[in-house]
């Protein structure tokens, strides 16, 4: 909701005292409406917004992150909007929250990312994907995802938080945590 109070482009500040009290650690944008991510220029504009808005967010001891879906692989012009946004943000500003189920459903490899910007990712969306034509969600560990490998390099990642999501669930949504939960104590992140 772009028109919406306490947004990058509105009461920003708002935004962050209110974090601020509250003790929060991270403030993240969390997608991109299509409207505001049309042309390159558009993900040009968002990484000067995403630098202003967490010199803000630093000078109140909150760290600032973008969260992905598969949108921004998606190249526009011959050039990734992904690779654009970490290239042109200040990386000790603007952290990543890697969405891995977007990131894998995009066609790319999390790790190659770890590697190609170390540091820069210290919250995860632990999502799975199921191993079918639909590559419809899954409970964590059911599907076709390789946590065992992507975890083996969170130490490269800069991984501080995972956090499990299920957009959609086929079954009981408790049903479905439980089953993420202890597959993901299986992983011992």
């Amino acid at each position: 909701m772009p028109n919406a109070k306490g947004t990058l482009t509105k009461e920003w500040s708002r935004a962050i005292d209110d974090a601020a009290e509250l003790g929060q650690k991270y403030m993240v944008c969390a997608f991109l409406f299509p409207d505001e991510r049309k042309t390159i220029d558009d993900y040009k504009r968002h990484a000067d917004l995403f630098n202003k808005s967490a010199e803000a967010c630093k000078a109140k001891g909150i760290q600032f992150a973008y969260h992905n879906h598969d949108f921004e692989f998606k190249a526009i012009d011959g050039q990734m909007p992904y690779d654009l946004l970490l290239k042109n943000t200040d990386s000790k500003l603007v952290k990543m929250e890697l969405d891995l189920y977007w990131t894998v459903f995009a066609g790319k490899d999390p790790v190659d990312l770890f590697k190609q910007s170390p540091g820069r990712f210290p919250l995860w969306h632990l999502k799975d994907m199921e191993k079918s034509e639909s590559r419809a969600f899954a409970e964590v560990g059911t599907g076709s995802i390789d946590f065992v490998s992507i975890l083996k390099a969170k130490k490269t990642a800069g991984l501080v938080h995972s956090f499990v999501e299920q957009d959609v669930c086929k079954r009981p949504p408790l049903e479905a945590i439980a089953i993420s939960y202890g597959n993901v104590q299986k992983l011992k992140i």
